[in-house]
């Protein structure tokens, strides 16, 4: 426990160890690929499963758990509890810090991800309300909630995995590692609801044909947990453990100490933008580009996957670009980029053509998204002392999830249904959180520099 009035002495010298334990000078490559093959196969797993809840809400979950409802109150619906499970992200995010700044980040990586398996792989065998009524929403929202909490501690923990692994020079790419998983998680929810409708025709696409898609997890996740318990502890933490008394109760040090709890301020507000776009491109253009525009959902489901794989190969760059430049002017010219490319993005949707569409949505995801979200893990790890940074980043990311994730397609739904089917008002709106963003990092770039 850290005793009274010591915080910014702890702080000083556990950031002085975090400083030596983060950057390792002559690391094992076999452990390195280890701790590779973790962050990324664990995060791949992971988001794959968060975001096949998300394709299923636009396409499927509208319709099998929310019936005899109009077209905008099934989506309203189907998308609010979507929303629930970016609510209980920041108490999984407390839990599950908690947990990693006690006992570890590698056991802790495991339990997330087995909760979160259970629980898609339990979505897929839900029954519909067909079939047994106001039963089936309910259920759907329960296992939503267990997933939410699941991923609370899932990204701290794997960022913190690479970078506190990571080569010295070399955080910003070992923090990329996991943000790739993000990408190819997406993406592969994406492309296998793309693949299950054409293998399925309507009816039987959504009698049985998505539930394939979620049965899947449950094997992936098998995989992932022994990939993640092979990994080493990281050195970072291990420090801290032998150095200093770890905090028993990490979020009221976080809380104590002035200087965390500005960075974790400063830290949510530049998240706000990322998470609205994630959302935007990820998420909500699907049902805007299904029910608005008028397009396929196969073709519509390939953009996404398409951009979400060129996301997966500009986020090494991104993190390249971060061990050069670093991590504040990588993150703030990325969102500087999205904040002025929302509006033309939106524009290109509006002709309603797929050709448009599907550059819209690499331009602003797959570029200049994956530009940006390459440098946020480091740019977190960054804002905290090694004894509370596993509950320091999960708060941040975790509490700005909230309004700037998952309430992302509620708003744009309802802002374009106001507008009489018009964007501007959503693309303002995005806009809006942008400029928040940019002047937060800004903010964390010059306390970065004044505190050197």
């Amino acid at each position: 426990m850290t005793p009274p009035g010591s915080t910014d002495i702890v702080r000083s010298v556990t950031s002085t160890l975090a400083g030596r334990a983060d950057t390792v000078d002559s690391p094992d490559p076999a452990a390195l690929r280890r701790v590779v093959a973790a962050s990324l196969l664990g995060t791949t797993i992971e988001w794959y499963d968060f975001f096949l809840y998300s394709t299923a809400a636009s396409l499927v979950f509208n319709k099998l758990f929310f019936p005899g409802t109009s077209s905008f109150v099934g989506t309203m619906l189907s998308f609010a509890t979507f929303a629930v499970g970016f609510l209980m992200r920041p108490i999984g995010g407390l839990v599950f810090g908690h947990i990693g700044d006690r006992i570890g980040r590698r056991r802790t990586l495991a339990l997330t991800m087995l909760l979160m398996g259970v629980a898609t792989a339990l979505m897929g065998a839900l029954p519909t309300a067909a079939s047994v009524g106001i039963a089936a929403p309910l259920l759907l929202l329960l296992l939503r909630i267990v997933q939410g909490f699941a991923l609370g501690g899932e990204w701290a923990g794997a960022v913190l995995l690479a970078v506190e692994h990571a080569p010295a020079g070399r955080r910003g790419r070992y923090g990329a590692v996991p943000q790739i998983g993000l990408a190819l998680g997406l993406g592969l929810g994406t492309a296998a609801f793309a693949l299950l409708q054409t293998v399925f025709d309507g009816d039987a696409f959504l009698k049985y044909g998505w539930r394939i898609a979620f049965g899947v997890s449950i094997v992936l996740v098998v995989i992932g947990v022994l990939v993640r318990l092979a990994v080493d502890e990281t050195p970072a933490f291990l420090a801290a453990a032998r150095t200093l008394d770890r905090s028993r109760a990490p979020i009221r040090t976080l809380l104590a100490d002035p200087v965390s709890r500005r960075n974790t301020v400063l830290g949510c507000l530049a998240r706000w933008a990322e998470g609205s776009a994630f959302n935007t491109w990820g998420v909500f253009a699907i049902t805007y580009a299904t029910a608005s525009l008028g397009l396929h959902k196969v073709p519509v489901l390939i953009a996404v996957s398409i951009a979400a794989a060129i996301m997966a190969f500009v986020i090494p760059v991104s993190g390249a670009l971060t061990d050069r430049f670093g991590a504040v002017r990588v993150y703030g010219v990325g969102i500087a980029l999205y904040t002025i490319a929302v509006i033309p993005v939106f524009a290109l949707f509006g002709t309603g053509s797929l050709l448009w569409f599907t550059l819209g949505l690499i331009l602003a995801f797959g570029l200049i998204h994956g530009l940006f979200y390459g440098a946020q893990g480091t740019l977190f790890a960054e804002l905290f002392p090694t004894e509370i940074r596993y509950t320091g980043i999960s708060v941040v990311y975790q509490f700005s999830g909230i309004y700037a994730s998952g309430l992302t397609p509620l708003i744009l739904t309802a802002l374009i249904h106001g507008a009489g089917g018009k964007p501007w008002t959503a693309a303002s709106y995005l806009a809006v959180t942008g400029v928040i963003s940019v002047v937060a990092t800004i903010w964390i770039g010059r306390v970065q520099r004044a505190e050197r």
